[in-house]
């Protein structure tokens, strides 16, 4: 029932990567109380890579328990020592990370080499976070009345539920799990559907370096029947989602009556503009990388490219040309590879036709690659829009895939305006020689993240990321500022005598 590879891909598949998928809980790989399965398709063909377990509310039931037990004994740890182990398990992670790699790009139908690269981003951010483990700092504070020390401490904040992305799966785990565990937090991951086995690798890993059970668990399943029930249980003080907008504003009204902590990161339609200053061949060279970046499946990948009049055509000559001249697949040198699933591909699919009904006009791609390079996989062609409405549901939509929009603008003031024409407030770049003009642009465009001839995505462990409106709530990850979504505050204040020393 497995898909049928070539060469070294083949050899790991049949070797290491399991025919069924089960939850992790107290330390174990476990079955679904209901015994049922769905399949997990593989993006590049389009065959069963495997099945996974269908869980539901009394395998939440399972992991919750476990997870009372887990965080009972994980919080009485040291901060200290919760890193040293941490620590460890990321000394592992890099010794296997060949392996991690390959589930990668087994499960999101994209190279070894790209799958590569995502991982090394994940076990910096593990290093990072075990080195906050020395620098867990509180604050002592000045107080007005004598005889009185005032300090805050961090505490745990108690068992949470994390809601893991499918385009990155492996660092999109990293940026969550590190930094709740090394707060002293037990935590139940919803693994997605689509990437299903990378969280038990994790789970293997970190039981390997010495976190004990019940303080990370597994749950697979559909969205609606395991993770539905599990935020909505009135142990998880904490949730943390990256997804779609739609499923983090379900997470809110779920959790709204106990007012449990809600991190939420959903998404973009960031802007790239392209000023008549600009070196126009680096931006479209750039323009190219960030717009089709993992087939347009990141949350900061450029969707909307904004162009000056005066340098319009010959901007869009370039960006043409190099879009032209990307190669699609899942070998090492090929630029991105399938879309997540048939589903996904569908919906991209039906967008594009929408755009071009309503008079979009189409410079390349818009249709699903086929032939014998491509079997049966998910792969659609690099799209580029013109002569779109901003209002269109294509300009306001977030679809991620590979589609780009491209606009003519008079000047910097109709640029703005039409970069913040967006709900989505994640990620933007402006592309200047003048420094006049990327300030201003920093001023009025609004979003988490701006970017100065450079892409729209690109993160690094240190630096928090995030967005405002639809993009997301607030809470910032990876970076020191995660630590105040993933701890809780202790005011904690002493009265003391010296008379009585």
């Amino acid at each position: 029932m497995l898909l049928t590879a070539d060469g070294p891909r083949a050899r790991f598949l049949y070797m290491n990567y399991p025919k069924k998928i089960v939850h992790w809980i107290d330390n174990r790989e476990v079955k679904s109380v209901s015994g049922k399965f769905f399949p997990k398709m593989n993006p590049a063909s389009g065959e069963v890579l495997a099945l996974v377990a269908k869980g539901d509310k009394r395998d939440v039931e399972r992991v919750l328990k476990a997870a009372e037990r887990g965080f009972g004994a994980w919080s009485e740890v040291t901060v200290i020592k919760r890193a040293e182990i941490l620590r460890e398990a990321v000394l592992r992670m890099r010794e296997k990370k060949d392996e991690l790699a390959e589930i990668v790009a087994l499960e999101s139908g994209k190279s070894k080499k790209s799958s590569l690269g995502e991982v090394d981003a994940a076990i910096e951010c593990g290093f990072f976070f075990a080195g906050e483990g020395r620098r867990f700092f509180g604050e002592v504070l000045p107080t007005s009345v004598p005889n009185r020390s005032v300090k805050m401490i961090r505490e745990p904040v108690g068992i949470g539920a994390l809601v893991t992305p499918f385009n990155n799966p492996a660092a999109g785990i990293a940026w969550k799990i590190f930094p709740a565990l090394l707060c002293g937090n037990a935590v139940i991951v919803k693994s997605h559907e689509y990437t299903p086995y990378v969280a038990i690798w994790y789970a293997k890993v970190l039981k390997e370096a010495g976190v004990p059970a019940g303080v990370i668990s597994v749950l697979q399943g559909i969205g609606s029947e395991v993770g539905a029930p599990l935020v909505a249980d009135s142990r998880i003080e904490f949730v943390s989602l990256t997804g779609f907008a739609a499923t983090g504003q379900k997470i809110i009204r779920a959790t709204a009556s106990r007012l449990a902590k809600v991190s939420i990161e959903a998404g973009g339609k960031n802007p790239f503009v392209v000023c008549d200053d600009a070196d126009l061949e680096k931006a479209a060279t750039i323009a190219v990388s960030a717009a089709f970046v993992d087939a347009g499946q990141r949350c900061a990948a450029t969707s909307r490219i904004i162009v000056f009049d005066k340098v319009y055509e010959k901007f869009k000559k370039a960006f043409l040309a190099k879009t032209n001249a990307l190669k699609i697949g899942t070998n090492d040198d090929d630029d991105y590879g399938a879309i997540i699933s048939e589903k996904r591909m569908r919906e991209i699919l039906r967008a594009v036709e929408g755009a071009k009904r309503r008079r979009g006009a189409i410079l390349t791609g818009g249709s699903r690659l086929t032939g014998d390079q491509y079997k049966k996989g998910y792969f659609i062609a690099p799209t580029i829009f013109e002569r779109v409405s901003p209002k269109d549901e294509i300009s306001q939509k977030e679809l991620f895939g590979p589609v780009v929009i491209l606009y003519c603008v008079k000047n910097l003031d109709e640029a703005i305006r039409l970069a913040n024409d967006s709900q989505y407030k994640l990620s933007g770049a402006i592309h200047t020689s003048s420094i006049h003009r990327a300030e201003e642009f920093i001023r009025r465009y609004r979003a988490g993240v701006v970017r100065v001839n450079g892409p729209t995505h690109g993160s690094e462990p240190h630096m928090p990321f995030g967005g405002m409106g639809l993009s997301g709530n607030g809470w910032r990850e990876p970076g020191t500022n995660a630590l105040e979504f993933y701890s809780d505050w202790k005011h904690v204040s002493v009265d003391y005598d010296p008379g009585k020393i």
